[in-house]
């Protein structure tokens, strides 16, 4: 069984409608795929639709922004009830976090001198919920500044890059305590990839499995194998879950292909395993 748990469509920052994305999954031989674009499920129907029709299993999912120690990590939570009261007030904040920089961001980048403006971030954006970073960098792309997502981010808009603007996000304590208490399970997504690289240590998955978190992406394209050898080690002694995904954006990201890391069948059933039953999940107040 090959399981893809951590993919994004265009209702993020992916660039394959949902339905597309899971007839894509199923042609590249997958028989799981996770759908988890950021801060939002908007995604879910549609892809639903589409695995019924193509023969795949669909996990409804979102990845989460958060900050831990003051740097942006990222949580992805899986089968949490969309419409759950903090679920909801948590994944407001974060988007209009989101929105409410992009328009500093654009200013940056005509300070500089390069003629984007929010419009042609919408228009890249195409309607998507979470309007964030990538789209920036497809508006760059789209006025020639630059050949691709890559060079976008590595000139402009990468942490501390001369267009980069912070923005507030869910403290990921919270954020793993929310998700379990709207029914869901959490894996904190490519800890130590890029820009999360060096925050996030045994000690702190110790610390957040005891808020309630169930896993952890160890295989993934920004991890070298030592550090997945490490990161399998740190997970087996804590008994966390080991995933595995591909990250996949569509065109939007090189390298990420569906299925070119995937997650082990008995790790899966884990994860559903640790589902919080109604009874089991913490109370609104605990977050």
């Amino acid at each position: 069984m090959r399981i893809d748990l951590h993919t994004h469509s265009t209702r993020s920052d992916g660039t394959d409608a949902p339905r597309d994305l899971v007839r894509a999954a199923a042609a590249a031989g997958l028989d799981v795929v996770a759908l988890t674009d950021h801060d939002n499920a908007d995604g879910w129907e549609e892809a639903a639709e589409a695995a019924a029709t193509v023969g795949i299993v669909l996990v409804p999912g979102m990845e989460v922004s958060c900050k831990h120690r003051g740097h942006g990590v990222h949580l992805l939570a899986y089968w949490p009830d969309p419409r759950h009261p903090d679920l909801v007030r948590l994944l407001d904040e974060v988007v209009r976090g989101r929105s409410d920089r992009m328009p500093r961001m654009v200013e940056r980048l005509r300070d500089l001198g390069h003629e984007v403006t929010v419009d042609d971030v919408l228009a890249q954006a195409a309607g998507a919920t979470s309007v964030g970073r990538p789209h920036v960098a497809d508006a760059l792309v789209a006025r020639g500044v630059v050949r691709d997502r890559d060079e976008a981010f590595a000139r402009f808009l990468r942490n501390g890059g001369p267009a980069y603007v912070d923005r507030p996000a869910a403290p990921l304590e919270e954020a793993v305590r929310v998700v379990a208490a709207a029914g869901g399970v959490t894996v904190v997504a490519h800890p130590w990839g890029r820009e999360s690289a060096g925050v996030m240590q045994a000690e702190d998955l110790a610390a957040l499995q005891r808020a309630g978190l169930t896993g952890v992406e160890v295989d993934h394209e920004d991890h070298t194998a030592e550090q997945r050898a490490e990161l399998r080690g740190i997970a087996g002694d804590l008994g966390l879950v080991v995933t595995g995904a591909s990250d996949h954006h569509g065109t939007g990201k090189v390298g990420h292909d569906l299925g070119c890391h995937l997650t082990a069948p008995e790790e899966l059933a884990r994860l559903e395993a640790a589902r919080p039953r109604a009874s089991d999940a913490p109370s609104s107040g605990s977050a």
